[in-house]
């Protein structure tokens, strides 16, 4: 949906100015038609003040990006029921990891993981935001890492910059007072790389401009792709339809890298 709006929800607080920013910057480089700054409200006594909201950041992103159409909305209702609705006609929705607001609506990190979790199409979530290092994308083996690829690997040639994949593994299976044997250490690392290899082939062909980095890298998933995140402009991870996280993203795992990550997280939903 090449034509559809990118969707930023806002509420005030400086964190969602931040995601609308980089809303904004996302926009222009896609050449999107249009960005909706939305701001949502459950009090209609309170549309002055969130009309201002929308209409304050509004400005502040035209005057940066004039050649952009950028549009303030308010909308009555739930922040993540409304930005969910309004996903299915958007190419992309981007939200603030937080949120402080004196209106009711905020976007506090329960809605942004409703969002995150349940729209139809993919969801940016934004605690800060960086111009330079890779792409970062989480795999896990399963057929819902493919739509997490694709994202990663248009967002890598969009910036211009490499793609780390990453598939983070853990030695679940062995007890843990009796150490591996380096070989052992090895060998598991190798069977990660295969893995790699397998989900990453013919991708290179597509994407012959991005360079593209493999690690397998044992340890648990949050605090690997976190750490990795660190040096990194976007962290890609995959979840299946109907809002169920799985393989290495099940839900503790994605809530935990949305609460950790420190670049932008990207959500992109799979086949149900």
């Amino acid at each position: 949906m090449t034509n559809a709006p990118i969707i930023a929800g806002v509420d005030g607080s400086e964190r969602s100015t931040t995601a609308a920013v980089w809303a904004a910057r996302e926009a222009d480089l896609r050449q999107a038609h249009q960005v909706r700054i939305v701001m949502v409200t459950d009090n209609p006594l309170q549309d002055d003040e969130a009309w201002e909201t929308a209409g304050a950041v509004a400005d502040q992103l035209v005057a940066r990006w004039p050649q952009l159409k950028i549009e303030p909305a308010v909308v009555h209702g739930h922040p993540a029921d409304v930005l969910m609705h309004l996903s299915s006609d958007a190419q992309l929705v981007v939200v603030g990891s937080r949120g402080r607001s004196t209106l009711s609506a905020t976007l506090l990190g329960s809605v942004s993981s409703q969002v995150a979790t349940h729209a139809r199409c993919p969801v940016v979530v934004v605690r800060d935001h960086r111009d330079t290092g890779p792409v970062l994308v989480g795999l896990d083996n399963s057929r819902y890492s493919r739509p997490a690829l694709q994202y990663a690997f248009d967002a890598a040639s969009r910036y211009g910059t490499e793609l780390v994949a990453m598939q983070v593994w853990q030695d679940v299976e062995y007890a843990p007072i009796v150490p591996r044997l380096e070989y052992e250490l090895l060998d598991l690392r190798a069977e990660a790389l295969r893995g790699l290899s397998e989900q990453l082939a013919g991708w290179a062909e597509a994407y012959p401009n991005v360079p593209v980095q493999k690690v397998a890298q044992r340890g648990h998933p949050v605090s690997e792709l976190a750490a990795t995140s660190e040096e990194a402009r976007l962290l890609v991870i995959g979840h299946r339809g109907r809002g169920g996280f799985t393989g290495l993203l099940l839900g503790s795992v994605a809530a935990g890298l949305l609460h950790y990550a420190t670049c932008p997280v990207a959500v992109v939903r799979g086949e149900s």
